[in-house]
C-alpha cells in the first residue's frame, strides 16, 4: 500500500484543521487523484509530522482535519552548511535537491570570480528544497540564504571543508599534480576539527588568487575528492556524503 503523501506547510499543527494551497490541492486532486476522506501527512519543521484527513478538495484549495501525530519533532544534530558557487540552472537545482536529501541545514550561495551569476532565483531554489524535504522524509527544510561573496565567507565563517580540485603548476591542466590538497578521507577522519560547512567552487574552479586566499584562511580545510575532476553538483554530493559518513547520521560516531 502506498504511503500517504507528505506536504510541508507553514502552519501550526495539532488538533486544528488546516488549509492547503491551490497548488497543493491541484497536486493532491489532479496528480494523485485523492478525494475527501483520504489521508495526507503534514509537517512544518516545528511540530513533527501529523496525519490529516482531507475534508474538502477543489480547484482553489483544500482543507484537512487532524488525526494524530505520527512523528515528534526531533532534535537534529549539527549538520553541515553547503557553501556553493551558483552554476547553471539545471545542475544547480540538482545540487539543491541532493543536498537537501543529504541533510544539510542550509545552503549558502557564494559569489566567486568565475561564478555563473544568472539563474539565481532564491524562491525557486527554496521550493526545490521543500519538495526534496517532502520526498526524503525530513522533518526540516534547509534555508536557502541570499548570496555572499567569497571574501565574506573567508572573513566570517565556522570551520569548513574547501574542495580544492587544482594543483599549483602554471599552464598545466587544472594546475597539474603538484600542490594538490590531501585526500578527503584522512582529513575527515580527524574528529578534533570537525568542519561545519562544505565549500564547492564554480564551473571552471577557483582562480589562483582565490585558492591562495582560501589556503591561508584558518577556517578552511583544503581537501581533494580524488583524481577525477568532478562537476560541481557531483562534488557536492560526494563531499556531503563523506561528511555524513564521518560525522553525521551515516556514522556510528557522534559529532
Amino acid at each position: 500500500m502506498r504511503p500517504a503523501p507528505r506536504l510541508y506547510i507553514n502552519e501550526h499543527l495539532g488538533a486544528n484543521s488546516i488549509a492547503l494551497s491551490q497548488e497543493q490541492s491541484r497536486y493532491l486532486g489532479q496528480v494523485l487523484r485523492l478525494k475527501e476522506g483520504d489521508a495526507v501527512r503534514v509537517f512544518n519543521a516545528r511540530d513533527g509530522e501529523w496525519l490529516y484527513q482531507l475534508t474538502a478538495i477543489g480547484k482553489h484549495g483544500a482543507e484537512a482535519s487532524a488525526g494524530h501525530q505520527r512523528r515528534r519533532q526531533e532534535t537534529v544534530p549539527d549538520t553541515p552548511i553547503l557553501y556553493f558557487a551558483p552554476i547553471k540552472r539545471t545542475p544547480m537545482e540538482v545540487l539543491v535537491q541532493k543536498a537537501t536529501e543529504l541533510g544539510v541545514s542550509a545552503l549558502q550561495p557564494v559569489i566567486t570570480a568565475r561564478t555563473n551569476r544568472g539563474h539565481l532565483r532564491i524562491d525557486r531554489l527554496q521550493s526545490i528544497a521543500v519538495e526534496a524535504a517532502e520526498q526524503s522524509e525530513r522533518l526540516s527544510v534547509p534555508t536557502i540564504h541570499p548570496p555572499i561573496t567569497l571574501q565574506d565567507l573567508v572573513n566570517d565563517s565556522p570551520r569548513f571543508v574547501f574542495c580544492d580540485e587544482a594543483g599549483d603548476v602554471p599552464n598545466e591542466p587544472w594546475g597539474g599534480e603538484q600542490g594538490r590538497a590531501p585526500l578527503a578521507g584522512p582529513v575527515f577522519q580527524d574528529h578534533t576539527r570537525i568542519p561545519r560547512g562544505v565549500l564547492i567552487g564554480p564551473e571552471g574552479g577557483f582562480t589562483p588568487d582565490e585558492r591562495s586566499g582560501l589556503r591561508v584562511c584558518r577556517a578552511a580545510l583544503p581537501v581533494s575528492l580524488g583524481p577525477r575532476i568532478l562537476r560541481a553538483e557531483t562534488a557536492a554530493i560526494v563531499a556531503l556524503t563523506l561528511w555524513q559518513v564521518f560525522y553525521g547520521d551515516l556514522s556510528s560516531i557522534s559529532s
